[in-house]
């Protein structure tokens, strides 16, 4: 029985050298967020405990009864299992604090139920590497800890994707046979994924679009001043080949799919509506075969399209030509976090190349306010691209 105790005193060191393990690696991720995108912060550790606590509660009270039944056994056989109450406090604390140990270890976000997501990549993914921990997601909160809100309701990030995939979202209704692609925004460290997501999926699903919701791989290694990203586009360039490869069995126009993005999303857009002519990985199968150029485009609050260290000229990674597909801006000029020079330069060029082009700029409104209406006017948004769309024969006027 000798044996049996230190066999359950080695579990306890190890529970307990888990937790602190978890916890040191839950800080450094915090802190990385927080420096890395300043607009966007992590859920508090009280609001990660409670998670942990409802998710791993039958995983703890498995392991609390394994406990209790090997120290009844020893009990039977007449031996002390663990020879001090000290020792007995020292496993149920351990085992007890051990649980936030899981945090770096996270469910992937999963859409609502009648909702499947696909992996992108058959295979390996292109230029995959290595992340600090598995895939997670949760409610977002300032700095002291309060859930952040907008239009007065919390909203989901996820972080550390490593398996893009996307989630299609078929019309409600009448079927346009239009589709759009979603890239959520988050400065390619996060993605806003309810906020500038799935909701917006459900808006489109109301007025006949196909959405496809596109998680794509964050955070990622930008370059340049831009701080442009390199594997979000090519998850941008596959999922719309994908689209249009099964546009048939999707009852989906392929000359009728357009792609939409907020933020660095914004930023997604406007680079797969200049970089379709090549891909940025190997061909893989027949969908890579397929034109990757969307059809329309809707750049809402863009960034990385423009910087004041270089004056505010267009991102030269952007090389707008007469085959830029038309294209929709939205900014406000109070945004904080990316100047409306963004889509101004951005809509300079696409008027100097001859593309179709509507910019809306609003005095006032902010960041990452998505569709949710508020008092401010450029939470009007959805009815002005439903319009244009209708302009330019996407869906019916």
């Amino acid at each position: 029985m000798k044996t049996l105790r230190v066999t359950m005193q080695g579990i306890a060191a190890l529970t307990l050298a888990t937790w602190v393990f978890g916890c040191w690696a839950a800080w450094r991720h915090l802190i990385k967020i927080a420096a890395d995108s300043p607009e966007i912060y992590t859920r508090s550790p009280g609001f990660q405990l409670f998670n942990f606590v409802v998710q791993y509660l039958p995983v703890y009270l498995l392991v609390l009864v394994v406990v209790l039944g090997l120290e009844w056994l020893a009990y039977r056989l007449g031996v002390k299992l663990l020879k001090s109450r000290t020792s007995r406090t020292g496993v149920a604390l351990s085992l007890l604090f051990g649980l936030p140990g899981f945090c770096a270890a996270q469910p992937a976000w999963q859409p609502l139920r009648g909702h499947t997501q696909v992996r992108i990549w058959p295979g390996v993914v292109p230029d995959a590497r290595a992340l600090e921990g598995p895939e997670e997601f949760g409610t977002v909160v300032d700095r002291p800890g309060n859930k952040k809100l907008v239009a007065g309701r919390p909203w989901v990030y996820v972080a550390r994707v490593s398996q893009p995939t996307m989630t299609v979202y078929s019309p409600k209704g009448s079927n346009t046979r239009a589709a759009i692609v979603v890239f959520p925004g988050g400065g390619y460290n996060v993605l806003a994924i309810d906020l500038e997501g799935t909701e917006i999926c459900d808006w489109l699903t109301s007025k006949g679009i196909t959405c496809v919701l596109l998680k794509y791989r964050v955070p990622c290694v930008k370059s340049g001043p831009y701080r442009d990203c390199r594997t979000a586009l090519q998850d941008a360039q596959r999922t719309v080949g994908l689209v249009r490869f099964h546009a048939a069995q999707w009852h989906i126009d392929p000359h009728k799919i357009g792609v939409l993005g907020f933020s660095a999303g914004g930023h997604m857009v406007a680079a797969i509506s200049n970089h379709f002519e090549k891909r940025l990985y190997p061909i893989i199968d027949a969908a890579d075969k397929e034109s990757c150029r969307p059809d329309f485009a809707v750049a809402l609050y863009p960034g990385h399209l423009a910087v004041p260290e270089k004056d505010f000229a267009l991102n030269p990674d952007i090389r707008v030509s007469s085959k830029t597909p038309p294209t929709f801006l939205l900014q406000a000029e109070d945004d904080p976090i990316d100047p409306v020079e963004n889509s101004r330069v951005y809509y300079a060029a696409l008027r100097k190349a001859g593309v179709p082009a509507e910019m809306h700029v609003f005095v006032n409104g902010g960041h990452a306010f998505g569709l949710r209406r508020t008092e401010s006017p450029i939470t009007r948004w959805p009815q002005l691209v439903e319009t244009w769309l209708g302009t330019i024969g996407v869906i019916p006027r």
